[in-house]
């Protein structure tokens, strides 16, 4: 299908009003979208104005309940993307969905990310996760699980940079690459005082690396290091780095969102079919009450159609 799919996440989050606000404003022909998704919940919560291909994920019109968490909403929100992946599309655009929702329907995921490495994935392929806004681009080593539970390993973080070159130049065609690593621990360790493992896994690694010719630095303290990013950011300047590598979801979610905001884009990188989301989640404090803005999703189907 040469369509861009776009799911419009879970029923009782703001999901399907972005989705709804997002496509009126961009004004986009009717045969460069589908939609993977449900008219009675699309009518629910705004009206479209052009006539898009809509694939029906079956869904009870009482089971509609904005803010709340519930076990059909995150069957609609897992049918819906397993439905995204059998179509296979040009590209994918999901609005967000919530966890617990989806383990309450058994479906035990850590995120769409993973969903999608489930049913795209072929021949060893790995998902990953990269935050961008404009060239100011962040991947993640980890991504949803405990702090606690990361755990690093000299030839995981090869395999994952290693990943991260190759799909750099095949979706977004940068070759040669230049990656900025942020540290583990404070001030990079301060020589093992404040932790090993920038000497016993980070540093091995890059050494590693080099010597296939990747351009990354050695481990940096992460909060000086997006001082710099934030300030080329502000400025409009290009980004000193094509990607900057953090370990763990907070390290890099923290400072691509505070200078960013709803223009972060979440894609989804390595498999076949790119994948893109806004940044924020289900919002579902504000669900059903027409305030949300679509900055975001705005922004994750600008990003497919730049491609």
């Amino acid at each position: 299908m040469e369509k861009i799919a776009i799911t419009t996440g879970d029923p009782n989050g703001i999901g399907a009003e972005i989705t709804i606000k997002a496509l009126n404003k961009l004004n986009l022909p009717e045969d460069k979208i589908v939609l993977v998704s449900n008219r009675d919940i699309l009518n629910y919560y705004g009206k479209l104005d052009k006539d898009y291909e809509i694939i029906e994920i079956p869904y009870d019109e009482d089971d509609i309940k904005p803010g709340k968490i519930t076990k059909e909403s995150g069957e609609f929100s897992f049918q819906s993307l397993k439905k995204v992946c059998e179509i296979k599309p040009k590209a994918i655009v999901t609005a967000p969905v919530a966890k617990n929702a989806m383990h309450l329907a058994g479906h035990n995921y850590s995120g769409q990310t993973e969903v999608l490495q489930k049913f795209l994935a072929h021949d060893g392929q790995l998902a990953e996760m990269l935050f961008s806004a404009r060239d100011f681009r962040i991947m993640l080593l980890t991504r949803h699980c405990a702090l606690k539970e990361v755990n690093l390993t000299k030839e995981f973080v090869k395999t994952k940079v290693r990943n991260l070159v190759k799909t750099l130049d095949r979706q977004f065609g940068i070759t040669n690459p230049r990656f900025a690593l942020c540290a583990f621990n404070p001030h990079a360790g301060e020589d093992g005082i404040l932790g090993r493992e920038e000497m016993d896994i980070l540093s091995p690694a890059v050494s590693d690396l080099h010597s296939e010719g990747i351009d990354i630095t050695f481990p940096l303290p992460a909060d000086t290091l997006f001082v710099n990013a934030a300030k080329h950011y502000f400025n409009g300047e290009k980004s000193e780095y094509d990607c900057y590598i953090a370990n763990y979801h907070d390290q890099g979610l923290i400072p691509i969102k505070t200078v960013a905001g709803d223009n972060t884009v979440n894609t989804t990188i390595g498999l076949d079919i790119i994948r893109t989301s806004p940044g924020h989640g289900t919002a579902f404090d504000i669900a059903g009450e027409n305030i949300a803005t679509p900055n975001g999703m705005i922004a994750a189907i600008n990003a497919i159609l730049k491609k």
